[in-house]
């Protein structure tokens, strides 16, 4: 290996150290933890096992708890927070309304994905790529578009039974 190359390659493994320090502070990250792009998330994430990171970024207040064997695909927002558009001034006044989001086990977000604060997301769900999730998707359920709107669900029973004998990505 010449030295640019090394160089190249130390450059590369400082900067993932150090967004594992700085961007991830307060964060527990169990050891099978996956992050493979840029993902920002506050000390009021809470992880399950086996979870991949392709580049999420979470804002707000809100709690936001996330299961075992989550994906995510590039560029997807996490967003708890939102301004008051009915308090005392107009667009919004300085009040923050803060909402958790809760994502189940063996959950698949695509690319370019946002979830609104309030939302939960339950075990084996999909969400297609470009997705906006403003409400509640269901058990191995499939959703997409903006807003999101279910259109179609697992097999349940391949699903049930990967589970069952814990074949996992």
């Amino acid at each position: 290996m010449n030295f640019k190359y090394a160089k190249l390659f130390v450059r590369k493994a400082l900067r993932l150290f150090y967004f594992s320090l700085n961007i991830l502070r307060g964060v527990k990250l169990p050891y099978s933890t996956k992050i493979n792009g840029y993902s920002v998330l506050t000390k009021l994430t809470h992880l399950g096992r086996n979870c991949h990171f392709n580049g999420l970024k979470i804002r707000g207040g809100g709690k936001v708890t996330i299961g075992d064997n989550f994906h995510s695909g590039e560029l997807c927002l996490f967003i708890t927070d939102i301004h008051n558009y009915k308090g005392n001034a107009v667009p919004y006044d300085n009040t923050i309304i803060t909402k958790d989001i809760n994502i189940g086990n063996n959950v698949w977000i695509g690319t370019g994905v946002t979830i609104l604060g309030g939302v939960n997301i339950a075990d084996g769900a999909i969400i297609q790529a470009g997705s906006v999730v403003v409400s509640d998707i269901g058990y191995c359920e499939i959703a997409g578009g903006h807003p999101a709107r279910v259109f179609a669900e697992r097999d349940l029973n391949h699903y049930e039974n990967c589970v069952k004998e814990k074949r996992f990505f």
